[in-house]
């Protein structure tokens, strides 16, 4: 069925926003106008990208003033709410013909969604690969499109084998397992995805002990403080075997480590006899702030994680790279935690994609990413420093007591922009796939309009 939008008059719905009546949804006005309305739930509307879509059909005589000014909420159906029209369009009929003003629309609304960057969903082009990936069974080594990806991972990153597993969380607590031993420590950043977000998987399921130092604001760990935490040879301390880092660097603001500190730390752990892992979950968006490849970010790491899932809009998935005796034990360390998988290539299919399709265009969330971070400079009672903006994640504060960050995001959700509080008074946004200049914008205005109500 095709659609069209509806020029200026659809345009200025979406930036002025217009209150609709609750009454509308009780289906009272539409049948005082002589017509109806029926609500259709969520799902996926117009456009790319993860979105909630709320949908209506109404069916009105053409002459109602419903016709010129029109809105719709999202998933909640806010009683004493706004919701901004993100798109306003019409669709063609059962017939093919284009519906007469009012006469059986579908009007739609996309919820913006900056939670994080694993929200995306799968390119066209990964869907139609995932639907004729040549399959076969991966824990015999036979899937092809899986044995694809990971000589694909590993020659792009310089490495001599790679290996596909479920999630960035895994690929990390393979990583770490196969480098230590039970007893074992690691030295890590004390802002670290590894330490903060993946349940202590080390210490739980590999009696790994962590040992944290200060991450700075650009999400390195200074090199000094790297080598006083290394434990000298004494019975009483557990033996340091394992240095970690992030790039890009989650908590610090999508800060990218440059090459030449990596090769610092990288240097470190050669001399003291240390194994270094890199948690490049965003590493790509990394390559793209500075200007680098892959390659060069990871050269000095003896193994690196990356995912498919967040940056690069596959649906899941992430690869860990090393050498290949390193990731031949990786595959025996995958297989106990259960991430041994069959016809796998239906996951590998959407990489492929990924890899080949995804990367070119990330710099255009790295420029919305600062858009949003300028405009936040102007919305009265938000705090940032655009400076600290680098790739596509943006942390900016309240900067009043009340109400909590929490109850910021959630009143924000109700009118339509999706974030995420991360802390009493701070909250993060993260552009990517499917999130347009145009969304920015909106997403702006509806903070300015969040922060006034409140």
């Amino acid at each position: 069925m095709g659609r069209t939008t509806h020029g200026e008059r659809g345009r200025s719905l979406y930036r002025g926003r217009v209150n609709l009546a609750m009454e509308l949804y009780d289906k009272k006005v539409a049948s005082g106008l002589g017509g109806s309305v029926k609500a259709e739930g969520l799902g996926d509307g117009p456009g790319r990208g993860k979105s909630a879509i709320a949908k209506l059909r109404l069916t009105m005589p053409p002459t109602t003033l419903c016709d010129s000014a029109f809105a719709l909420w999202g998933a909640g159906w806010a009683i004493d709410g706004r919701m901004p029209v993100r798109y306003l369009g019409a669709r063609a009929d059962d017939s093919g013909r284009q519906a007469g003003p009012f006469s059986s629309r579908e009007y739609w609304m996309k919820t913006i969604d900056l939670r994080s960057d694993t929200v995306t969903l799968p390119s066209p082009q990964m869907r139609e690969a995932i639907y004729h990936a040549e399959l076969g069974d991966d824990v015999f080594g036979e899937d092809p499109t899986v044995n694809r990806l990971e000589q694909m991972a590993a020659e792009r990153f310089g490495k001599e084998a790679a290996l596909l597993v479920v999630s960035g969380t895994m690929g990390n607590l393979v990583s770490i397992l196969t480098h230590c031993g039970r007893g074992d420590e690691i030295i890590l950043g004390d802002l670290c995805h590894s330490f903060l977000y993946e349940a202590g998987g080390a210490a739980a399921l590999g009696g790994i002990h962590p040992r944290t130092v200060p991450n700075q604001p650009d999400g390195t760990l200074r090199v000094q403080d790297i080598e006083a935490a290394i434990r000298s040879d004494n019975v009483h301390f557990p033996r340091t075997r394992l240095i970690c880092l992030e790039n890009t660097h989650n908590r610090c603001g999508g800060a990218a480590l440059t090459p030449e500190y990596m090769t610092q730390v990288g240097s470190l752990a050669r001399r003291r006899g240390l194994a270094l892992h890199l948690d490049g979950a965003r590493i790509f968006h990394a390559a793209v702030a500075l200007g680098a490849s892959v390659r060069e970010l990871t050269r000095d790491a003896d193994s690196v994680t990356f995912c498919l899932s967040k940056s690069l809009a596959a649906p899941v998935g992430s690869l860990v790279c090393g050498p290949r005796s390193f990731i031949a034990e990786a595959r025996r360390t995958r297989k106990v935690l259960g991430g041994g998988m069959r016809q796998a290539g239906i996951i590998a299919a959407a990489g492929v994609v990924a890899l080949t399709e995804m990367v070119d265009r990330l710099q255009e969330d790295h420029d919305n990413a600062r858009r949003l971070a300028v405009g936040i400079v102007g919305v009265d009672g938000l705090s940032v420093d655009p400076a600290r903006v680098q790739t596509n994640i943006v942390y900016f504060d309240l900067l009043r007591d009340k109400p909590h960050a929490e109850e910021f995001a959630r009143q924000a959700a109700r009118h339509g922009l999706k974030i995420l509080s991360v802390g009493p008074n701070r909250l993060r946004a993260v552009t990517h796939y499917g999130i347009t200049a145009d969304d920015i914008d909106q997403a702006l205005s509806i903070l300015a309009d969040t922060c006034q109500a409140m």
